[in-house]
């Protein structure tokens, strides 16, 4: 298993968010690692979630990135997708560009609202995903920039403003969660190969940190084959976190 790429321990950590989940969707529209993630689960230890090809179908089977589905299993069109998503029967990882302690997300804007210095997505959907529906972010790049003290305008709620559920974040350097009596951030796991303080150098605020870390784990012999032969065969899970 020395072969392993951080990609591929990401995915796996993607995957992980949605265990347990059974027949929900998963929307992980934050890039190919944790789409990766989402279909990886369906494909082996969490059979009954419920995923599309990246469009309104649902697939009969998990589907290849970059591929459409061939089989499909039913139809979502977009008043449905917003049922699902006013029913709390969706889980969405997003991409955060700022996140803070609790869970507090930012895709709007950086700087002041006035005159912000870059303008990005708005808010779209975080208001609504984060109020109504179990919600996890992907980080490909862990860095201050991105967990900072302070979000510069709040798309997504997190834990200290009424968030449903703010599950988790996998980040190129670990998974984090809010598994805290009030609900901070802690450091559940660092990846192979980094250390608990490459991870706090590389947040913008204090994070609860249990005695003992553990190392995230490793995809087993099934899951790589699944990854690289059927989901992933095109390596795209490498260009987001590079090995």
């Amino acid at each position: 298993m020395s072969d392993v790429t951080r990609a591929e321990v990401c995915a796996v950590a993607c995957a992980e968010l949605f265990r347990g989940d059974g027949e929900i969707v998963a929307a992980a529209v934050a890039g190919f690692v944790p789409m990766l993630g989402s279909r990886l689960a369906r494909a082996t230890f969490e059979p009954d979630l419920l995923t599309t090809d990246g469009g309104p179908t649902l697939s009969a089977e998990p589907v290849p990135l970059g591929r459409t589905a061939e089989v499909a299993e039913g139809w979502l069109p977009f008043r449905d997708h917003l049922w699902l998503v006013l029913n709390a029967r969706r889980h969405v990882v997003m991409g955060p560009s700022q996140i803070d302690r609790y869970g507090n997300t930012n895709i709007s804007c950086i700087g002041d609202w006035e005159r912000p210095s870059r303008q990005l997505l708005g808010s779209r959907g975080g208001p609504g995903n984060t109020l109504l529906n179990p919600t996890s972010y992907w980080v490909p790049k862990h860095s201050t920039r991105v967990f900072t003290p302070r979000v510069d305008f709040v798309s997504g709620v997190g834990w200290d403003r009424g968030a449903h559920e703010i599950r988790a974040v996998v980040s190129n350097l670990a998974v984090l969660d809010f598994d805290t009596p009030d609900h901070r951030m802690r450091l559940r796991s660092v990846h192979p190969g980094v250390t608990v303080e490459d991870v706090v150098a590389a947040t913008g605020f204090e994070l609860v940190i249990p005695d003992e870390v553990p190392r995230t784990r490793l995809p087993d012999g099934e899951e790589l084959r699944v990854m690289r032969e059927v989901l992933d065969p095109k390596g795209l899970r490498e260009r987001e976190v590079p090995a």
